[in-house]
């Protein structure tokens, strides 16, 4: 009862923030971001990315985030991190990302962001990073030893949130404790020594979550979600491959039928057609023609994104100008919160 109660607290906070943006979006700051651990996929792009360009367009202070240091949470390398960084550039370039009116950087090149971390630990219990979902979850999957950093991930998340004083961040339902968390430690930080930070909002999204093509969450590592980077032709391909199952008749139900109902709400995400009415319209056909169908769907959604794409990675040092000139715009942003944060806590000598 008290997560219903919870989550549904979540929800009135994030109504009334969609619609005071709606009403003046340049009142209000985002941050949201991504690890670069691997390419982006159409979950990431469905989940939060296509909101970030949706609110930049409604004129919201936009900042997006690399988040290289975040890597080492659960890994015991960087390996290929700037190739990673690189390529989320282009993507969020390729999607509609403005640099003129967005500011993307990355977590190590903005030294002030990371300082955070120590007068915020200080006003969080180790109970409270104990028993945060998300941090046994990233745990278990990655089979990783749990690492201060990543038992300290979510106030590391609550810098990246607050050193911008972002008020709305779009997360799924499971990242919502780590939206409380970064409310408790902006009132604690009020409260104890003057305001200084906002009362951050999850943004929550009526998108449907995008399974992997297998039905399970849509992973890098398990091979089964389209990367907004791949060509048609990897794309058919990946689809061409995916598993259904024996029965010849379409039909949608997740929970017998993950295989293809993947392949149908890939379909319904992309045309924003019902997935009931996509599987009578397959029916008898089998499941060829439901790949040959989603493949289409793709193809004529990813076209302008893959045009756009091909033309940043024509330049590459434009692309690195704009991560620079970010981080350069982030620390400006940053050194000016830490500074407050040093008065605030009369630290300033």
């Amino acid at each position: 009862m008290a997560n219903e109660e919870s989550f549904a607290e979540a929800q009135r906070r994030s109504d009334a923030m969609w619609k005071s943006l709606g009403e003046d979006g340049g009142a209000h700051t985002l941050l949201s971001g991504d690890r670069p651990t691997g390419r982006l996929h159409l979950g990431h792009y469905f989940g939060t990315v296509r909101e970030r360009v949706r609110l930049q367009e409604m004129g919201v202070n936009t900042n997006i985030l690399i988040a290289d240091y975040q890597v080492i949470t659960d890994r015991d390398t960087t390996a290929h991190i700037t190739e990673y960084a690189y390529d989320m550039v282009l993507d969020y370039l390729a999607v509609g990302i403005d640099p003129e009116r967005a500011t993307i950087f990355c977590h190590s090149a903005v030294p002030a962001l990371n300082q955070l971390m120590l007068p915020f630990l200080s006003l969080v219990s180790e109970s409270e990073l104990l028993r945060n979902p998300t941090v046994k979850a990233e745990q278990e999957a990655s089979g990783h030893a749990l690492t201060g950093l990543l038992l300290t991930y979510p106030v590391h998340q609550a810098c990246d949130i607050l050193f911008c004083k972002a008020d709305c961040v779009p997360v799924g339902k499971d990242q919502l404790p780590h939206i409380e968390l970064t409310r408790n430690i902006a009132r604690r930080f009020n409260e104890r020594y003057g305001k200084v930070f906002p009362m951050p909002v999850g943004l929550l999204s009526d998108t449907p979550l995008l399974p992997g093509l297998d039905g399970r969450k849509m992973s890098k590592s398990y091979g089964n979600s389209i990367a907004i980077s791949m060509t048609a032709e990897e794309t058919a391909k990946l689809i061409r491959k995916s598993k259904t199952d024996s029965e010849r008749t379409i039909t949608f139900d997740p929970e017998n039928r993950p295989g293809v109902s993947a392949l149908i709400t890939t379909a319904s995400v992309m045309t924003g057609r019902d997935p009931e009415e996509i599987a009578d319209s397959i029916g008898d056909a089998g499941a060829g023609a439901l790949k040959r169908y989603v493949t289409e769907v793709v193809d004529d959604y990813m076209a302008p994104i893959r045009e756009r794409r091909a033309a940043f990675a024509a330049q590459p040092a434009l692309v690195r100008e704009i991560l620079h000139e970010g981080n350069r715009r982030a620390n400006e942003v940053a050194d000016e919160t830490l500074a407050q944060v040093r008065e605030a806590m009369g630290m300033v000598y």
